[in-house]
């Protein structure tokens, strides 16, 4: 590599468009644009280092990158700043802390679940503070536990509330028919079938889209991953219209994942915030 083009990789790679470039293809799998000849060493030399990365023996690697997540190796790589991604055990935290540094993000097609405990204030009541942070600290593992399995990107648990994100990269293009098989089994695991009493009351809502996923910056250089725009709106909409043992599925999910709803009860809902009615069907476990 000459001098001029080092300098063009060095002004490419330290330039902000690289990592929203690289948040994107770590989201989808595809580049905006043709990967610029400067950086096909840098990218030759990240995929013989994530062959090496996976001869090393470890029960779990980086689904991104290859590192070892557990044992000798997954403990030396943490030593090394290598920490799991927040997201899940799967991924470690290298991509991640990029988006975070430089607040970058991508709006990419994705499936999104948003699963609402039902009348948690009348649960908590009953159950009191401790009683309450017991099922919910259940609840959270319990269903993180599904989706990471399906290896989807557990955006937030907070309150009574998990969000989950399905992208193509770690999902497949079909991530909305992945997305509601993990919708029925976050039903099932948290107790809900025919005839029987859920440990918990869960509703959920499933919805394919166009959103923004990346940083978001707050105070004191503190950022967030976040999952942002109309679609994650919606979502989360549906899932507050959810009743306890229900998935409710928005008309874009269903054409996404081409899903055979034959059958399914079907509800024309008046969401807060959408102008139009919005069409959705309805699985009971």
């Amino acid at each position: 590599m000459d001098k001029h083009s080092g300098n063009k990789f060095l002004e490419y790679f330290i330039d902000e468009k690289f990592y929203k470039e690289t948040w994107y293809y770590y989201l989808t799998g595809d580049w905006h644009k043709p990967f610029p000849m400067e950086l096909k060493r840098w990218r030759d030399m990240l995929s013989l280092q994530q062959r090496f990365n996976l001869r090393l023996p470890s029960e779990l690697h980086c689904h991104e990158c290859g590192i070892p997540m557990t044992g000798f190796w997954g403990n030396a790589f943490r030593f090394m700043g290598s920490t799991p991604s927040s997201f899940s055990p799967k991924l470690c935290s290298s991509c991640e802390q990029s988006a975070r540094k430089y607040e970058v993000g991508a709006e990419v097609e994705l499936t999104m679940i948003f699963a609402d405990v039902r009348d948690s204030t009348p649960l908590a009541e009953t159950l009191g503070p401790s009683g309450f942070k017991e099922i919910i600290g259940r609840f959270y593992k319990e269903t993180s536990k599904i989706l990471v399995e399906r290896n989807a990107m557990v955006n937030r648990l907070m309150g009574d509330q998990v969000i989950a994100l399905f992208v193509p990269r770690f999902v497949g293009k079909n991530h909305a028919e992945v997305a509601l098989e993990a919708a029925k089994e976050l039903l099932r695991v948290t107790g809900h079938s025919q005839g029987k009493e859920p440990w918990i009351p869960v509703g959920v809502g499933v919805h394919s889209g166009i959103a923004y996923v990346g940083a978001v910056g707050a105070a004191e250089g503190v950022t967030e991953i976040a999952v942002l725009g109309s679609s994650a709106n919606l979502c989360a909409r549906l899932s507050s219209k959810a009743a306890a043992g229900e998935i409710l599925i928005s008309e874009a999910a269903v054409k996404s994942g081409n899903l055979d709803v034959e059958g399914l009860e079907s509800r024309s809902l008046e969401l807060k915030g959408v102008n139009k009615p919005v069409s959705v069907q309805v699985i009971k476990v």
